[in-house]
């Protein structure tokens, strides 16, 4: 099993103006702790589950563009960026510069959107469910287009390229992998057999459930099921001196048992690097083998 860490919030005692120092000693702290991935949210506002919608949120590529610079190993996502946030041709060219600039580091973390609040507050279209999916899709099809040098026009319900080019092309061959988030059982899962690398599931008490439908779906589109990584959101709470330890663990060889391969969570209180240090020197070691 493999640990990756979100950042989900920055609003921290420092203040804006602290703000990039700040993120630097996080994302060097993580990546020379061993955290595999480093990830931010694509979201506008803060979300409730973390805190005001006023708090202090910072645009999610711009900052993962920053963190490319001050990290040298961990691989660098959004989990996840609303397919409807940016059009897909951008979308594919965010990540392709990401990718090059990252030295071969990028991944596509996307879903289909949820949050109507900022995007009413924005400006930004927010279509009804379906027609979000139908973006999602289309979406996933226009990065692989461009990602396989492939600039002939492409055609859509939604949106239509004259000329999908992409120059530079990405390091990552064949293409950045895409994680795909969310628990949907018709039409996420779905999509994630046909076109991810990943899923990305929350810890749930239905969690194997949703694995059994993902395979399922893997079987209807020829699909091998082993060949998508399985990964979940976790919480860390490492506590001041690591009592906690013991439980995460617990709990890590849990998710290994069903399936999961890799757990993306934020540490609570990132702001201080205490548990990054923590996670990375008594819980990383240990779940290597899970």
């Amino acid at each position: 099993m493999r640990i990756g860490l979100q950042i989900p919030d920055f609003t921290w005692a420092g203040g804006p103006a602290r703000l990039g120092a700040d993120l630097t000693e996080i994302a060097r702290t993580a990546d020379a702790a061993g955290f595999d991935k480093l990830a931010v949210m694509d979201h506008f506002f803060q979300i409730a589950f973390v805190g005001p919608s006023e708090n202090d949120m910072l645009e999610a590529y711009t900052t993962l563009g920053y963190l490319a610079a001050v990290t040298e190993r961990v691989k660098l996502l959004t989990l996840v960026t609303g397919a409807v946030y940016r059009h897909p041709g951008v979308l594919a060219k965010t990540i392709t510069t990401l990718d090059v600039l990252s030295g071969g580091r990028a991944w596509l973390g996307v879903g289909a959107a949820w949050n109507d609040e900022e995007s009413t507050a924005l400006g930004i279209p927010f279509p009804p469910v379906s027609e979000r999916f139908e973006r999602l899709e289309e979406t996933l099809q226009i990065c692989l287009k461009m990602w396989s040098d492939d600039d002939s026009p492409y055609t859509g319900t939604h949106y239509q390229l004259g000329r999908p080019l992409n120059s530079p092309q990405n390091l990552t061959r064949p293409h950045p992998p895409i994680m795909i988030g969310g628990g949907g059982e018709k039409k996420t899962l779905r999509l994630v057999a046909k076109y991810a690398q990943a899923c990305n599931l929350f810890a749930g008490p239905d969690l194997a459930h949703k694995l059994d439908v993902l395979r399922a779906h893997c079987e209807r589109e020829g699909r091998d099921y082993d060949e998508i990584t399985k990964t979940s959101y976790f919480e860390f709470d490492p506590g001041e001196d690591g009592q906690n330890v013991g439980a995460i663990l617990a709990e890590l060889e849990r998710l290994a048992s069903l399936g999961i391969q890799e757990v993306i969570g934020r540490v609570v209180d990132v702001s201080k690097i205490r548990p990054l240090e923590i996670i990375g020197s008594q819980v990383i070691p240990q779940i290597t083998d899970l």
